[in-house]
């Protein structure tokens, strides 16, 4: 077994005192690859890219904190004694659940203060938020974060991974199942998906909720592998409820919708 190396430094270069850290770099490179993209669709759906660059600057400073504030809540035993360390993103610790909350109420009431309409541009940035979390995995591997239960040196290696993969996966001793990368990987061909049915012309809104739904089965299922997990019981993960509870509300509001007439707008549709 192959054991003589060290794991990727997660601090990227340092500003006189100031760390700056891989993980954030990440995070950031997903945001701003996400923008590009959703920038061009506005233009091409008659939506002023400008409404979207003034979302963002609302609408990640809040995602990010409620992200935070999302994990520190369901990890409280831990924080109430370790209050210093709440704002200490950079070691790790957001849920992507806790930042879509918060993005979500965000983006109502700015689509609602602009007068423009909260399912055009949720579709429209459907494509983009699954992109950005693509990416921001890798910021979990760089942490060595995120990750599934045991598995051996021989497993990683049959999986195909570059060594860079499988000696990152190499923590304290053990090999572990990058769950990192299964949910990136979802998370791409979500993407791929999402830009593909942009040509199906989908009812508006029902892109929103097809991002939802793919990426809260994928969510189900590699959860159940990670061992860092937020619990609701001793039994229950919390993200896996949310993932179903998000799932069953999605295709509950396309039906509802559909059958009420609340989404006569089609996606190509350029009516703001």
């Amino acid at each position: 077994m192959q054991t003589n190396f060290s794991p990727l430094n997660p601090i990227a270069f340092h500003l006189g005192p100031i760390s700056v850290h891989w993980y954030g770099i990440i995070i950031g490179f997903g945001a701003l690859l996400g923008l590009y993209l959703a920038t061009n669709e506005c233009k091409k759906r008659g939506v002023s890219p400008d409404h979207l660059v003034d979302l963002i600057m609302f609408a990640l400073p809040i995602a990010i904190i409620s992200a935070r504030l999302y994990y520190v809540l369901f990890e409280w035993g831990y924080y109430k004694n370790h209050i210093s360390e709440i704002p200490a993103i950079w070691h790790g610790g957001i849920a992507i659940h806790g930042g879509l909350i918060g993005a979500i109420v965000t983006a109502i009431i700015f689509t609602y203060k602009r007068k423009i309409s909260f399912w055009k541009l949720a579709d429209i940035t459907a494509p983009s938020i699954l992109l950005g979390q693509a990416i921001g995995r890798w910021g979990n591997f760089m942490n060595q974060e995120a990750h599934g239960g045991p598995v051996s040196r021989a497993f990683l290696e049959q999986l195909h991974l570059p060594p860079f993969i499988i000696n990152q996966m190499y923590i304290k001793g053990v090999y572990y199942h990058p769950t990192f990368l299964y949910e990136s990987i979802w998370s791409f061909v979500g993407v791929i998906l999402l830009i593909s049915l942009r040509k199906v012309n989908l009812r508006r809104g029902e892109m929103f909720f097809t991002y939802l739904i793919w990426y809260s089965i994928g969510r189900f299922f590699i959860e159940g592998m990670r061992t860092d997990s937020l619990m609701l019981t001793s039994h229950l993960r919390i993200a896996q409820v949310i993932s179903i509870v998000i799932i069953l509300t999605s295709l509950l509001l396309i039906t509802v919708r559909r059958m009420k007439g609340f989404s006569k707008d089609r996606y190509l549709n350029t009516e703001v």
